[in-house]
């Protein structure tokens, strides 16, 4: 792949990383530590999630990471534009809804040639559109060694922003956005589950920035994610808050208060990680992209399993070389995807020097 398409690439498909550098660095993020004896208050929520009544749920509970049984299903036919023009690939364009007035684009794009391929779910942060997935190139990339690519954005983002007032985006109610996204990957992978043309046994997730986030959120809770690849997630609300650069600073304080960190903290993925369902999971790490802060990505590594596949990038210009080049950004994902052995991947050249070195956290 020439670098002038290997740029590209990443450009298209690490989109938040890149855009987040455009923030004012008077913009920062902060969030708060977890409460003490995690483990515990994972393990009574996640037993009151189980013990949930679905009737008990006429309104959908962001604080809750496990869907309710029986609701938020889906209303009407689904809507699909077909495209099978590429010899590559086809790509489905579908508007799908569980919700009044937030019909999803969904897309379902497959290689040419394959019965039923391997699923990658790929979702990037805010702010980010779909329109990468009309990109032919973009397509033929995602799908190339016999993999199926889904995207979609998550609420209050691209075309899901709608109907608000302009005081309300997805930080000021970062409740509903991590809360309704959540809900949504899941909802996603039952409409998946209902067709016979992608294998439901090996499905993996990408996920960039809050879209990360949201993926480990979502494989604390479903074992359906296979594998996860994230790049710098955001989490330890109260740290984040305090000095993201993506928090504009007159709104800083609002998101400081003790009533707004008490709605996130349920969705704090530091609270989560370490009850991640799927077994190999890889976090990147750009050094030099400040929308997490150092001190909550301390946090966030710390409370990572000790398995995890960690790896550093001193800067965006390392991250593009050793991570992206060559086409490469999806190829540990996908091996992890369709062979299920996270050790079959050597990730000491994911690294950007002997410091550095990429493996899991336990060998380091």
């Amino acid at each position: 792949m020439s670098t002038r398409n290997t740029i590209r690439i990443f450009r298209i498909v690490c989109l938040a990383v890149l855009s987040s550098l455009s923030v004012p660095a008077s913009a920062i993020w902060a969030q708060t530590s977890p409460v003490a004896d995690d483990s515990k208050k994972v393990a009574d929520q996640s037993h009151n999630i189980a013990a949930q009544d679905a009737e008990d749920a006429d309104e959908e509970d962001w604080s809750i990471l496990l869907v309710p049984k029986g609701t938020l299903q889906p209303s009407g036919p689904l809507q699909v534009e077909l495209d099978d023009d590429n010899p590559a690939f086809t790509r489905e364009y579908l508007s799908v809804q569980w919700r009044p007035g937030d019909p999803i684009h969904l897309f379902v794009i497959k290689p040419k040639g394959l019965k039923k391929p391997p699923v990658i779910l790929h979702l990037f942060s805010y702010p980010s559109e779909t329109d990468r997935f009309f990109d032919d190139d973009v397509c033929k990339f995602l799908t190339k060694d016999g993999f199926a690519a889904v995207g979609f954005v998550s609420a209050l983002t691209g075309h899901r922003y709608h109907d608000r007032p302009m005081r309300e985006w997805f930080i000021s109610e970062l409740q509903e956005a991590l809360g309704t996204s959540v809900h949504d990957v899941q909802i996603i992978l039952n409409y998946l589950s209902t067709r016979d043309d992608l294998d439901m046994d090996r499905v993996g997730m990408f996920g960039d920035g809050s879209g990360a986030t949201i993926a480990i959120l979502t494989s604390a809770v479903d074992p359906r994610l296979k594998a996860l690849d994230l790049i710098d997630p955001w989490g330890d609300w109260p740290n984040w808050l305090a000095k993201s650069t993506l928090v504009p600073e007159n709104e800083r304080a609002d998101y400081l208060k003790p009533e707004f960190l008490k709605k996130v903290a349920p969705l704090d993925p530091v609270q989560w990680l370490p009850n991640l369902k799927a077994k190999n999971v890889r976090l990147q790490e750009v050094m030099d992209v400040k929308v997490t802060p150092s001190s909550a990505r301390e946090r966030i590594d710390a409370a990572a399993p000790p398995t995890i596949h960690l790896v550093r990038y001193d800067d965006r210009k390392s991250f593009l070389k050793e991570a992206v080049a060559d086409g490469k950004a999806l190829d540990w994902l996908k091996q992890q995807v369709k062979s299920g052995d996270a050790q079959k991947y050597s990730v000491n050249s994911e690294s950007t020097n002997p410091g550095n070195l990429g493996g899991t956290k336990s060998d380091r």
